[in-house]
């Protein structure tokens, strides 16, 4: 019992001495010529590995780089236990990960799929190929993951969503989205064109694996229960999840758990 003991003493305290590395750097954006910041996450053994695959993990409406590391307290642990790096950068307040047509300073398509995954892959020690790269995020970052997986199939080889305002289309007044598309009013085919349910002609089977999970109390469960229909009318392979709980933290910091398995047994050829 005693060798026991000692055995899950050495266990715990080597477990506990590992701790993810979490930095904060500046990226500049050529398209928007502005600095931009992002949490960078590394894992505990990263100065000992060769390359490893990066996970872009994208904030909601109103929030910043910082909201995943200060609001899911925790969440940077899955770097150690799935050995890949975790970027979270700032994607406006209210960007929608579009290129806005009318607004120069939030370019975020281009940000987020050239010029940010450029800056880490010569900056860490990355895989360089869609192969080892993943995107998600929540709410607005649920969508904007799953649009930019979806147009970007070059750059990403997976794509999820927690809470992901996957149809923008019933919410014309809401979260400054107007302020980059134009009204639905004057512009109805730039909201037909950028919400991701009308994107899913560009997918075939298999060609991103893709995770979507809402909570069914989520005022966007609707949205995401249609396009898990859809896929599934398409017979394009998806992980969808629910389960009770709403547009909430607390929600988000046990989904992302789940993001980062599915994302790491997909770099492990597992999923």
């Amino acid at each position: 019992m005693k060798r026991i003991l000692s055995l899950l003493l050495v266990i715990w305290t080597f477990s506990s001495v590992q701790a993810a590395i979490v930095d904060t750097i500046q990226v500049f954006s050529s398209s928007m010529q502005k600095n931009i910041k992002a949490v960078i996450v590394t894992p505990d053994n990263y100065a000992s590995v060769q390359k490893l695959p990066v996970v872009y993990l994208l904030h909601g409406y109103s929030g910043n780089h910082l909201d995943w590391i200060n609001k899911a307290k925790g969440f940077e642990k899955a770097a150690d236990l799935h050995n890949l790096i975790i970027v979270c950068p700032d994607g406006g307040f209210s960007s929608w990960y579009w290129d806005s047509p009318i607004d120069p300073k939030s370019q975020y398509e281009t940000f987020i799929s050239s010029e940010l995954v450029k800056a880490i892959d010569s900056k860490y020690k990355t895989i360089q190929d869609r192969k080892g790269r993943g995107i998600t995020g929540l709410s607005m970052g649920g969508h904007g993951a799953l649009y930019l997986g979806i147009k970007h199939q070059d750059v990403f080889g997976a794509a999820g969503s927690m809470s992901g305002g996957v149809d923008i289309r019933p919410f014309p007044n809401n979260w400054d989205m107007a302020k980059r598309l134009g009204t639905y009013a004057e512009q109805p085919e730039r909201w037909e064109k950028n919400t991701v349910i009308n994107l899913l002609h560009l997918l075939m089977p298999n060609s991103l694996a893709l995770i979507i999970d809402c909570g069914t109390d989520d005022f966007f469960f609707k949205v995401n229960e249609n396009l898990h229909q859809q896929l599934l009318y398409l017979n394009i392979p998806h992980d969808y999840y629910t389960r009770p709980g709403g547009h909430s933290w607390p929600y988000w910091t046990n989904s992302v758990k789940f993001q980062m398995l599915f994302m790491s047994n997909h770099f492990n050829g597992t999923k």
